[in-house]
């Protein structure tokens, strides 16, 4: 597809939700605008999805569940369906990456070369993933053959977050259906384009129904969805007290829910560390996606020894930081994705003030259209400060000293959250010790945000419930069932024997 003459020509004027594999048709109802955070324009229109529509989209999902041409789809077949949603992203790249762009605010060669590349790669994941279950496996006892299969749950609700559309939401789907499973995807209200347009594509390829989409703000359209009786189970991934609503709601009709919710990542920076790559991955961690990440390192901790160089260097390089326009090449830091987030981002510079912080950068709103702020640092009296507590979800970093490895530990587990933690030192004996002692779901010594989707991914405490990846997100989205039957009834001769 050739790029028209405007990148806003990719986003359409309304968007409605994807049912049964067409778009519904536009009516009367709430509408929702959809903003470009560069400069504060409504670029397209959201029609927002009642109980109704959403009825709609779960029972499209469950006629296509037991439809026996996708049930009972082979591995091979929805290999192939997989492969092909991953090519189908591939080619339509630029204008993806432009409608994330467009809606989010992210920077444009970070979509492209980060988060389109990582959504492709998740269907492909487990399009190789799902050709490595584990067989059936069989137990002689007491004359008695006993063996294991597992199936798909049934239709999955996913709820996606306005932060990383395209790379997060793309998980939950991949992971949904390369099982067997159904689902009906609802993306945040803030950031619907790229989605809309994501799941429009899969319907390209997958049977009507497979994968459904419906738009809306949490209270109205995400409360129907997930306390709908014919949703199987529910994926999450936003803050901790949305979570808590969703898991209460879940509980009342005992359904599995997997929660990846928020996070205040301690980054500990020892003084044995190679400063250069601390300072880096520092700046990576927190500054990264405009700041609005759940493993945005946020409470950067440094040894007492190297603690005032670290800081000036790290100002000094953050006060250089390209922030502006995120269709422009150049830029390094785009605008934060609502007026009303960047409002909550800068409360804090005020809250630090009150608690006895110290401004050393940034702080400010920039004066020019849309939801521009200076990245943003200060120096915490106490690890218990508000600013070293709370997600704020944004390019403000806090730094807070501490004086050993057992001092380094202990402030990083004073937290409510446990998502990721990082670790900069080169001693292996003292990062392996680190990484076990500090309660995360995970660790990242000396490297900055390396995902491994075969490995389990998920947090402790208030940043979540269950885990993503390979071994993970089979248990999640499969049931096991046990059969067992006399030894003396079973063919053997069909095993060999």
């Amino acid at each position: 597809m050739s790029p028209p003459a405007s990148p806003f020509d990719w986003a359409p004027k309304t968007v409605t939700s994807l049912i049964d594999g067409a778009y519904v048709a536009e009516r009367g109802g709430h509408r929702l605008p959809a903003y470009y955070p560069g400069n504060g324009e409504v670029i397209s229109e959201l029609q927002e999805a009642d109980a109704e529509e959403v009825d709609r989209a779960v029972r499209s999902a469950r006629r296509a569940f037991n439809d026996p041409a996708w049930r009972e789809m082979s591995v091979e077949a929805r290999q192939a369906i997989l492969y092909r949603i991953a090519d189908a992203i591939d080619a339509h790249a630029l204008e993806l990456a432009t409608l994330e762009t467009l809606n989010a605010g992210i920077v444009l060669r970070d979509v492209l070369s980060r988060q389109v590349v990582r959504a492709g790669y998740n269907f492909r994941f487990f399009a190789e993933a799902i050709s490595q279950q584990p067989g059936q496996v069989w137990q002689q006892i007491k004359d008695h053959l006993t063996f294991v299969t597992r199936h798909p749950v049934g239709v999955a609700a996913l709820i996606a977050p306005w932060n990383s559309p395209l790379a997060l939401a793309s998980m939950k789907v991949a992971s949904a259906i390369a099982f067997g499973n159904t689902c009906v995807l609802k993306p945040s209200e803030q950031t619907p384009l790229s989605l809309a347009r994501l799941v429009e594509i899969i319907n390209t390829i997958t049977p009507p129904g497979v994968v459904n989409l419906v738009n809306g703000r949490g209270a109205v359209t995400g409360a129907a969805l997930v306390d709908h009786p014919e949703v199987d189970l529910i994926a999450f991934t936003g803050g901790t007290e949305t979570g808590r609503h969703i898991m209460q709601a879940a509980g009342r009709r005992l359904k599995p829910a997997a929660m990846e919710l928020g996070g205040k990542s301690a980054n500990i920076i020892f003084a044995d560390a190679d400063q250069e790559r601390a300072l880096d991955g520092a700046l990576i961690s927190i500054f990264s996606n405009n700041g609005q990440q759940c493993l945005a390192g946020s409470r950067i901790l440094v040894q007492d020894s190297i603690f005032d160089e670290f800081v000036d260097r790290f100002v000094e390089r953050a006060r250089k930081i390209r922030v502006g326009d995120p269709l422009d090449d150049a830029t390094e830091i785009g605008p934060i994705a609502s007026a009303r987030h960047r409002q909550h981002i800068l409360s804090y510079v005020d809250i630090a003030k009150s608690q006895g912080a110290t401004l050393l950068t940034g702080g400010k709103a920039l004066d020019r259209p849309g939801y521009f702020i200076e990245p943003t640092a200060v120096l915490a009296p106490s690890n218990s400060d508000r600013v070293c507590q709370e997600e704020i979800f944004g390019p403000f970093a806090a730094f807070v000293k501490f004086s050993d490895m057992e001092d380094a530990v202990r402030m990083a587990n004073e937290s409510q959250f446990g998502l990721v933690g990082y670790c900069w030192t080169q001693n292996i004996d003292k990062a392996l010790r680190v990484s076990q002692a500090v309660r995360t779901g995970l660790m990242w010594v000396n490297t900055p945000m390396v995902r491994e989707l075969r490995a389990p991914f998920g947090g402790v405490k208030d940043s979540g419930l269950g885990r993503d990846g390979a071994a993970a997100s089979m248990a999640f989205f499969t049931e096991e069932k046990t059969t067992t039957i006399p030894l003396a009834d079973v063919p053997l001769r069909k095993f060999g024997v």
